[in-house]
């Protein structure tokens, strides 16, 4: 009866880890969505992934003015449907998707450019995974907060995006 107890917990300890939030929702103004794909100079028909997609802005954007193929992924269920709808709504479902799902156990495989807006301990959890799974060449925009662990190849500093703060990108080639 004990081992079954031990995995019982142990599975229950492991659904806990694969609910955990990786940063709050906090949309990113649309200027620098933009920035963010013109500084990670994604092209048409590349592969974008945005982790932790909230609304879909990034997806709906690099898939709807950079021609990209576009997919997010995204934990929470209300902003994942929201984001799915939009999409649908807009005539993008051949090249925008959104995964609803953990960030941390998808395959990445494919990307071209990874966008991510997560809290610095959330970044150096999926460090590791992406270094594994990114084919060489890939790039990462991060938002506001950098990779511990890597040296960005480029930073951008933007003063104001017009709602009265200003933000940093970060560039990461694998």
């Amino acid at each position: 009866m004990r081992p079954v107890l031990l995995s019982i917990l142990a599975l229950s300890l492991l659904a806990q880890n694969k609910t955990e939030k990786l940063a709050p929702y906090y949309p990113t103004p649309e200027t620098i969505v933009e920035k963010m794909l013109r500084f990670g100079d994604v092209k048409p028909g590349e592969k974008v992934y945005d982790l932790g997609s909230g609304d879909g802005r990034i997806v709906i954007m690099a898939a709807k003015k950079f021609k990209a193929n576009a997919v997010g992924v995204e934990f929470d269920d209300s902003l994942a449907k929201q984001s799915s709808d939009r999409i649908a709504k807009l005539g993008l479902a051949a090249t925008a998707r959104i995964i609803h799902g953990d960030l941390l156990v998808q395959d990445y495989s494919d990307a071209d450019l990874l966008t991510v807006y997560l809290l610095p301990m959330s970044n150096d959890k999926v460090a590791p995974i992406l270094e594994k799974q990114l084919k060489k060449g890939a790039r990462i925009v991060a938002h506001d907060f950098e990779f511990s662990a890597w040296k960005p190849e480029k930073i951008q500093d933007i003063d104001d995006d017009g709602e009265g703060r200003s933000h940093r990108l970060y560039l990461y080639r694998r």
